[in-house]
């Protein structure tokens, strides 16, 4: 690894990421890339016990971490755009601020897990979210755009879900389909967003009271995840 790549991913690591990853992006479209050819794949795990916590409902303690996530993954994009900028390129973080939250959408132009895909963190779970080897889908996650000369890593163009559906058979609302995914798949093909939503959010007022659009169940019984509930 140069010494570009190293210092900046042990800067994102001292900012409070619990990992990242660096990937070429120059094959997507230029538009949603900002004409940037890497992406920087940030993210943070989401505590096994507060998972394991929502097995009937979403909590209090869910919302209340995934709030704190989404700020601190603001706070480390933020921080390791200026990183680049003060090196001398073009580094633009993907915050909510700049790319909204999908609430009204439902999407966003370049979702943070293509990002990830790109930097072969993990894949497209037949539920949407990024699913790795190790944590499952048990991670929020934000990116930068860029065109410091990074190394980039090897692409994940397939799922690794294979015939599971443990995902699908517990989705309170319908939502998966059970499709694999792969490279440039509309997640509309496999995935309904909108039925997703509307049984998060009625899960979220029965969970905790709370005014919200999340519910994990998808999260909870993956099975990637569920193999590290007895070592955290």
């Amino acid at each position: 690894m140069d010494s570009l790549t190293d210092s900046f991913k042990n800067a994102l690591l001292s900012f409070g990421a619990d990992r990242c990853g660096f990937g070429d992006i120059s094959e997507l479209p230029s538009e949603p890339r900002a004409g940037l050819p890497v992406g920087v794949c940030v993210a943070v795990s989401v505590p096994t016990d507060i998972i394991k916590g929502i097995a009937e409902l979403p909590t209090r303690e869910y919302f209340d971490f995934y709030t704190h996530a989404n700020a601190l993954l603001d706070s480390i994009v933020t921080r390791g755009a200026e990183y680049l900028l003060s090196a001398g390129y073009t580094a633009i973080a993907q915050t909510r601020a700049r790319v909204g939250n999908g609430e009204v959408s439902l999407s966003t132009l370049l979702p943070h897990k293509t990002v990830a895909t790109r930097a072969g963190i993990g894949w497209i779970g037949k539920c949407a979210l990024l699913v790795t080897e190790d944590r499952g889908p048990m991670l929020r996650l934000s990116s930068i755009l860029t065109d410091a000369p990074l190394v980039t890593a090897q692409p994940i163009d397939k799922s690794r879900c294979g015939d599971c559906i443990a995902c699908g058979d517990a989705c309170p609302g319908g939502a998966i389909s059970g499709k694999l995914w792969e490279k440039g798949m509309p997640r509309e093909t496999f995935f309904d967003a909108v039925k997703c939503r509307v049984a998060a959010r009625d899960r979220s007022k029965r969970g905790f009271g709370g005014d919200a659009s999340i519910c994990g169940k998808c999260i909870e019984v993956c099975p990637y995840a569920r193999r590290i509930f007895t070592t955290g």
